[in-house]
């Protein structure tokens, strides 16, 4: 029997109601990606002196077949080819690339680095234990009490979304179909209707539980590409990150009530036999790329409503070591894909990668912060100013990457 103490989870938001603001899509590239081989500075000579072995060829490098060589994106930035899915977004103005961007930590500690980032501090001590996306949710109402107003894809929900508000972990959308189990579906389903026989709410609740019910994940319909866009993307890849950018575009489609999704897709700590055309980063940027441009097609008619941000702990050496990988860095990069970003350039200031211009022990310097990307997003594409408030020790400085 369902008790009353468990009914509360299934407050959902009015049908057919938006969140205020954008819906938020949080990537969060775990392990610290090599940005210099996902965004290529190949107008910068010192890169190749740097990377005599992982460096990705030159677009005009005719030694090198078309698949190894850098896709141009400004005449100094390019694409791993490996990226070239995201291409039809760069040229298109819906995609926006912050290089050189970072935290101000200089631990190079996953752990560390990924904890002071999603709490959205720079100190451990005297800030607060919440998470910066569970920040923004408190100090934003919409109104909005459904448990899927933000949504973490995966077992637990990520830590940037701890909070005061509630939040769910989402591996499956089968999670919300009771594993199959008609009989105890059918149980819930009686003792909820006895519940809300008179209660609009709870009917809107009840409409909402089969809507969920309906979505059909295996026989979804793939997007299909804008013509000219590049080919073999019409899918989302075969991946848990495919699935996390799939049921994240259902639940959009599904309206009900999600403003946040946060995924991660890991695996980026590559000190050795990271692989420059090809191997375990190529293989990374891959499923990254495929996934995103996949998203952006399928939800070509809810850009001016998403805004979608990918984010790493930190970067990785400019040097490749003896293993033919990278050891951490610092500097690193952020993509923001949507109708209403500065899009087709790449943002932020170049420190350059040669002698003197390098920090630490040889490491791209962060010239951006991410608080700076993500306030201009929260102000302007979410409609919460509560800068102040979710990232308290910082005072942000919009990079006018979103319009």
């Amino acid at each position: 029997m369902f008790t009353q103490t468990w009914l509360p989870r299934l407050s959902f938001a009015p049908v057919n109601t938006a969140p205020r603001g954008d819906t938020l899509v949080v990537v969060f590239l775990r392990g610290a990606a090599d940005v210099l081989n996902m965004v290529v500075p190949h107008g910068e000579d010192a890169y190749y002196q740097l990377r005599p072995s992982l460096g990705i060829a030159r677009p005009d490098d005719s030694k090198k077949k078309k698949e190894e060589r850098t896709v141009d994106l400004d005449g100094f930035f390019g694409f791993h080819p490996n990226m070239s899915p995201l291409l039809e977004a760069w040229q298109s103005e819906q995609l926006a690339i912050i290089h050189a961007c970072g935290a101000p930590d200089e631990s190079r500690s996953h752990f560390k680095a990924m904890e002071l980032m999603e709490r959205g501090v720079a100190s451990a001590i005297n800030t607060p234990a919440s998470g910066w996306i569970g920040r923004h949710l408190a100090t934003l109402n919409t109104g909005n009490s459904s448990p899927l107003r933000a949504v973490g894809m995966g077992t637990r929900p990520q830590r940037s979304l701890s909070g005061s508000v509630p939040v769910s972990a989402l591996r499956s959308i089968a999670d919300f179909h009771l594993g199959g189990d008609q009989r105890i579906l059918q149980q819930m389903r009686a003792s909820l209707e006895t519940v809300y026989a008179n209660d609009a709410l709870g009917q809107e609740t009840l409409s909402i539980m089969d809507t969920l019910q309906k979505l059909d994940v295996q026989n979804y319909q793939s997007p299909t590409l804008a013509p000219g866009a590049s080919a073999g993307v019409t899918n989302y890849p075969d991946s848990e990150f495919g699935l996390a950018l799939k049921q994240t575009a259902m639940l959009i489609k599904a309206e009900v009530g999600l403003e946040v999704s946060a995924i991660d897709l890991g695996g980026w700590d590559t000190h050795f036999a990271q692989g420059s055309s090809a191997g375990i980063m190529p293989n990374l940027m891959k499923d990254l790329a495929e996934g995103l441009a996949a998203f952006h097609a399928d939800m070509a008619d809810h850009q001016n409503q998403l805004t979608t941000v990918t984010m790493s702990e930190f970067g990785r050496r400019a040097s490749e070591n003896g293993s033919l990988g990278t050891d951490h860095g610092h500097g690193s990069m952020m993509m923001v894909l949507g109708s209403n970003v500065d899009g087709g350039k790449v943002h932020g200031q170049w420190p350059g990668l040669a002698e003197g211009q390098l920090i630490g022990p040889g490491d791209l310097a962060v010239t951006t912060d991410y608080r700076d990307v993500l306030s201009e997003i929260l102000t302007r594409r979410l409609n919460n100013s509560a800068t102040n408030e979710i990232f308290p020790d910082y005072q942000p400085k919009m990079p006018n990457v979103v319009l």
